[in-house]
């Protein structure tokens, strides 16, 4: 790999977007280090593509020749260590994912829509009985918890348990006092191993009963391992990505002048805002990691079988060849376009109806509920996660002002 005028990924940079820019113009594919990991990084809208969908691109860890050189406890070493469906590849991966589909169909999707909305109006009127007149954190008070309780019940979490995940969670989602940490990891797979294991002759209509109908009654399809992992995968990955993209959709249309009116004037729909927000800010800016399985030409740069790729989703939905020169503006009535922020090809996001969803949801029932809401401090003094992975800011504070009668 090359090794000269390696770029440094900072996970606490103050301008993700910026480093993207510099990143895009360096080349499509560009030597990084990330989390001590010397990578390249896919930083364009069709080399992300490339490396989603080549046939000798994998995410199985042991093609990564230096997978052993990598530092232990990192969010890269937590992803691509993880066993389940996210990190496998063909017959096992669709053996993983096929019984997961049914859970976000359209069909379930219909069913549910009714229970998001319920509890998109009980965090309404939580807000609207808050002390007026005083800052509103509404990624803690309202982004945050919509998706923890609907994946909370799509996936069957005992409400004994609730109230210590979620504490967790709150980490992992990095909200709230608790510092995410290997060991907090540690201590959420626990409870979580605890609580696959309380369900275990309990069934219900949730997820939960039909993994485990699969690993008891279906010549065990999955294993123990396997049961345990996608439980896991489905609990974080279900609505921590989820919690970024309303955070974001609400900095960006309370920050952008004229895209509310678009919206209340009924020229534009909350669908083109979730989207536009998932191309122009992605919920995830830096994704491991793709292996190259044998030497390999992408977009000119070649690459030796065994290096690996970082999926650059952030810097790809505002490459100026792919969405013209106003690439790095939040535009809602722009012409629709597709964007890489849920992945592409096998691994495409199995929540992403969901999300889509819950974000549509939630946006339009805060903005019809709180007309006159601002931002309660800068956009440039709002710090970010300070993660590789996530792309959001930690607060999202706002003044509401009177509820809509």
């Amino acid at each position: 790999m090359i090794e000269d005028s390696r770029f440094t990924l900072d996970p606490a940079t103050p301008d993700l977007h910026a480093d993207n820019d510099h990143l895009r113009k360096a080349g499509p594919l560009v030597p990084v280090t990330a989390e001590g990991c010397p990578v390249w990084a896919a930083t364009r809208y069709e080399t992300l593509m490339a490396v989603l969908t080549h046939p000798d691109m994998s995410r199985e860890l042991h093609h990564w020749a230096d997978r052993h050189a990598m530092p232990p406890g990192t969010a890269i070493d937590r992803i691509v260590s993880d066993t389940s469906l996210l990190n496998a590849e063909g017959e096992r991966h669709r053996r993983l994912r096929m019984p997961l589909t049914a859970a976000f169909s359209q069909r379930r999707l219909n069913r549910l829509r009714p229970r998001i909305e319920e509890l998109t109006a009980r965090l309404i009127d939580g807000l609207a009985a808050m002390p007026p007149g005083e800052p509103v954190d509404l990624r803690l008070e309202f982004a945050y918890p919509l998706p923890r309780e609907v994946i909370s019940e799509l996936i069957g979490i005992p409400a004994a348990h609730q109230d210590e995940l979620h504490r967790l969670t709150d980490a992992v989602a990095q909200v709230g006092g608790l510092e995410d940490s290997p060991a907090l990891r540690e201590e959420l797979r626990g409870l979580l191993d605890q609580i696959i294991e309380e369900r275990r002759g309990t069934p219900g209509e949730d997820l939960i009963t039909d993994l485990f109908e699969l690993h008891e009654k279906d010549g065990g399809r999955l294993s123990e391992d396997e049961l345990f992992a996608t439980i896991e995968l489905l609990f974080i990955a279900g609505h921590v990505t989820t919690v970024n993209l309303i955070t974001n959709a609400i900095g960006a249309l309370l920050t952008v002048p004229g895209q509310l009116e678009l919206l209340r004037s009924g020229q534009c729909d909350y669908t083109a805002a979730v989207e536009e927000t998932l191309r122009w800010d992605s919920p995830i800016a830096y994704f491991p990691m793709r292996y190259a399985v044998q030497d390999v030409e992408i977009d000119g740069v070649p690459l030796r079988a065994g290096e690996p790729v970082l999926a650059c989703f952030a810097s790809a939905g505002r490459d100026p060849d792919q969405y013209g020169e106003h690439a790095h503006r939040f535009d809602i009535s722009r012409p629709p376009n597709t964007h890489l922020a849920f992945g592409h090809g096998p691994h495409f996001c199995l929540g992403a109806p969901l999300a889509r969803l819950e974000g549509e949801i939630a946006l339009r029932a805060l903005f019809e509920a709180f007309p006159g809401m601002t931002l309660a401090a800068p956009p440039e003094e709002l710090p970010p996660l300070d993660t590789l992975l996530g792309n959001s800011t930690r607060t999202m504070p706002v003044l509401l002002g009177p509820r809509a009668r």
